[in-house]
């Protein structure tokens, strides 16, 4: 049986990183995605991603602890949406530190983006490295650049 990966509900922006106010004011579910389709897509590659409301890597069993270190809403409708989310995670098992990641993805909010929201643009983003999470789960290496790194 594949063991189960806790990873936080809600994926917390890292200290370091600048995120506009806008985005943490008004993309309110966007946090959220990661783990969401982190989850989703996990269960269809066999990955078991359980999702918490706080992880301790210390608390031992698999820990995935993520955070978004950039946040870029740029653009709108009518000029086009320019976003991008950029994120590091690390895996541990019992407290040791397996593997760590850096991922990104950039969106230019694909067909009809001009009928979208900046979140839900952005939110794309969040999917598409939800599933970079879970696949690199299946087999993680220390170092790896996921998305388009």
């Amino acid at each position: 049986s594949a063991e189960t990966v806790r990873m936080q509900r809600s994926t917390p922006y890292a200290d370091s990183s600048h995120v506009a106010r806008k985005i943490r004011k008004e993309c309110t579910d966007y946090q959220e995605k990661f783990s969401a389709y982190a989850e989703e897509f996990g269960r269809k590659m066999g990955v078991d991603i359980q999702r918490v409301d706080q992880v301790d890597p210390s608390d031992g069993g698999a820990v995935l602890v993520v955070e978004i270190t950039e946040a870029v809403s740029q653009g709108n409708a009518f000029i086009g949406h320019r976003k991008f989310s950029e994120i590091e995670g690390t895996l541990y098992r019992d407290g040791e530190k397996v593997a760590s990641f850096v991922g990104a993805r950039n969106s230019m909010g694909g067909a009809f983006a001009g009928y979208k929201g900046s979140c839900s643009v952005l939110g794309r983003t969040a999917k598409a490295l939800g599933k970079d999470i879970a696949e690199w789960l299946t087999s993680p290496e220390d170092g790896d650049e996921l998305g388009d790194y």
